[in-house]
C-alpha cells in the first residue's frame, strides 16, 4: 500500500474521529436539554461501556501511524512533531493497560496529556494552514511548515492528531465501568444441602 493511499485513509479515519466528537457533543446537549429519552440514555450507556476501548484504539493506531510516516515514508517529525508525539505515545500503552484492567479512573491521567497535545496540534495545524507565518519552533532540518500530507485541501498530519486527542478526550469523558459479567456456570449446592456422597472427604 502506497504512502498516499495511507494518508488518504488516515485522513479518512481522522473525519470519523471529529464527526464522533461533533456527535457525541450534540448528544450530550440533547440529554441536558431532555431530549431524547431512555433512547438517548441507553445509547450514552452503550458507548461508554465500550469508550475506553475506543480511545486506545485511536491512540494506537495514531502511534503506530506517525512511526510509518517517520521511519517508513521517511518524513523528517518537526519539534512541534515531536511534542505531539511525546503526548499520544504513552497514552497508547497507559489506556491499553487501563483498558486491561477496565479502569476508568484512568481520565484523570490521560485527559491532561491528550489536552497539551491538544494545544500543540492546534497550533501546529494553524502553523501548516497558513505557511507564510514564522514560528520559533521551525529548523531548516525539519520545518514545522512542511506539508508532508495535505489530503481533502486541509488535513495535515497535525490535523490528524487533533481529531486524535479530541477523540481520545471526547471517549474518556463518557466512559463507564463496564460492569457486565460473564454468565457464570453451574454453582455447587452449599455443603449443608448435598447428601454424603456429594460431600468430599
Amino acid at each position: 500500500m502506497s504512502t498516499e493511499t495511507l494518508s488518504t485513509f488516515f485522513a479518512l479515519l481522522s473525519l470519523l474521529c471529529v464527526a464522533a466528537v461533533v456527535l457525541v457533543g450534540v448528544g450530550a446537549l440533547l440529554w441536558r436539554s431532555g431530549v431524547g429519552g431512555a433512547a438517548l440514555v441507553d445509547l450514552r450507556d452503550g458507548l461508554g461501556r465500550v469508550a475506553l476501548g475506543l480511545a486506545w484504539l485511536v491512540a494506537g493506531v495514531t502511534t503506530l501511524g506517525s512511526l510509518y510516516y517517520s521511519e517508513v515514508a521517511g518524513y523528517t517529525p518537526c519539534v512541534l512533531c515531536w511534542y505531539q508525539r511525546i503526548c499520544i505515545y504513552p497514552l497508547a500503552v497507559i489506556l491499553g493497560v487501563a483498558v486491561l484492567r477496565r479502569d476508568v479512573g484512568v481520565r484523570w491521567y490521560a485527559i491532561p496529556m491528550a489536552t497539551l497535545g491538544v494545544v500543540v496540534s492546534s497550533y501546529h495545524t494553524w502553523v501548516q494552514a497558513y505557511p507564510d507565518r514564522t514560528t520559533d519552533f521551525c529548523t531548516l532540518e525539519a520545518p514545522c511548515t512542511a506539508r508532508y500530507v495535505w489530503e481533502l485541501g486541509f488535513v495535515s498530519l497535525p490535523f490528524m492528531a487533533l481529531s486524535a486527542f479530541l477523540f481520545v478526550i471526547t471517549m474518556l469523558a463518557v466512559a463507564v465501568p463496564d460492569d457486565r459479567q460473564p454468565t457464570p456456570g453451574p454453582v455447587s449446592p452449599p455443603a449443608e444441602d448435598r447428601t454424603p456422597s456429594e460431600v468430599p472427604s
